[in-house]
């Protein structure tokens, strides 16, 4: 692996002077005000201007030049724990992508496939009553992910593609009516998840229990087992559309439940709800719900690294503050 310490990537201007059309310079002076506005705009600090040259810039400028002219659709998968940042990551870099190179980017979000409750009722009365809970894999809508993903690739000109939306505060699907609406064919499609290019267990994995949850309410091994059924087979070739996968990676499944304690703090805020009349988590809830991604997170921790195309480590402080890169892709540092 091509390891870099304590910056991003630093790409030569010359790699995109190659095939750009415009001067770096000049697209990153363009750039930079729309940079800080979107911070404004989902409350991150202002400080975070310099990720701009030091991780949004020179990734887009590796994508563009990477797989110029785009004559096809190039999926770039985004994993990360929750709380990783991966929403706030895909936005930034596909306004850098758009507003840069004039690149039509698309962002799918495996959390808005997820099915709806009724579905996991369903699930949770046939093969086990924990996938009544969203998030392990056998909670999603594969075949969704599928279409939206070929839809986005295959689309002309004119031609719309409804992007699926899944509110996490009432826990269902939004109505059509409410999904995004992209049109024509995306150059770049951002698919981001916190299982997104996951891989199955070993079988031998699955014996012991990770956490209370598995040991006290799993006791047969049939909800994790059939999770990694379902990773191992059906999420196989929504996977497989991946071009380039990159890894958020925490600093360790400790910070898991901090992060997302504070993602469940914006939902409430947002939404209005609280607890007891709508789907925020309290504490105690919010560490089983935890539970439910213990033993995958922990997995892809200490598996994806080693495979990962790209890899950012993500400080306690929630800033990007190393990268990892397959030895095969140093020609552009």
């Amino acid at each position: 692996m091509f390891h870099q310490n304590k910056s991003a990537m630093s790409f030569s201007k010359n790699n995109t002077d190659k095939k750009t059309v415009t001067d770096p310079d000049q697209w990153l002076q363009r750039v930079k005000p729309l940079f800080v506005d979107k911070l404004i705009d989902l409350q991150l600090n202002e400080f975070m201007h310099t990720d701009l040259d030091r991780v949004y810039a020179p990734l887009a400028s590796w994508i563009f030049s990477r797989f110029h002219p785009f004559t096809q659709t190039q999926v770039i998968g985004i994993n990360g724990a929750q709380g990783a940042g991966k929403s706030t990551f895909c936005e930034l870099l596909k306004l850098t992508l758009e507003k840069g190179f004039g690149l039509k980017v698309a962002v799918l979000s495996i959390d808005d496939l997820y099915l709806s409750r009724l579905e996991r009722k369903k699930l949770a009365n046939t093969v086990h009553p924990l996938l009544v809970t969203r998030g392990v894999p056998g909670t999603h809508d594969i075949g969704l992910g599928i279409e939206t993903i070929r839809s986005l690739s295959q689309a002309h000109n004119k031609e719309i593609t409804l992007i699926p939306r899944f509110d996490k505060a009432t826990d269902e699907v939004l109505p059509t009516n409410k999904w995004e609406k992209f049109t024509g064919r995306a150059d770049v499609i951002l698919f981001e998840g916190w299982c997104v290019g996951a891989l199955p267990q070993p079988d031998t994995y699955l014996d012991q229990p990770v956490n209370q949850l598995e040991q006290n309410e799993d006791t047969n091994e049939a909800w994790r087992r059939f999770a990694n059924w379902e990773l191992k087979h059906k999420y196989t070739e929504l996977f497989g559309f991946i071009n380039f996968l990159i890894m958020l990676k925490v600093p360790s499944f400790d910070s898991v439940f901090q992060w997302r304690k504070l993602q469940e703090e914006r939902l409430r805020q947002c939404s209005g709800l609280n607890g007891s009349d709508g789907h925020i988590m309290d504490d105690n809830q919010l560490q089983r719900f935890i539970d439910h991604y213990e033993r995958l997170t922990r997995y892809m921790l200490d598996e994806m690294p080693k495979r990962a195309d790209l890899v950012y480590e993500i400080s306690s402080e929630h800033r990007i503050c190393e990268t990892t890169m397959d030895h095969s892709l140093a020609e552009i540092h």
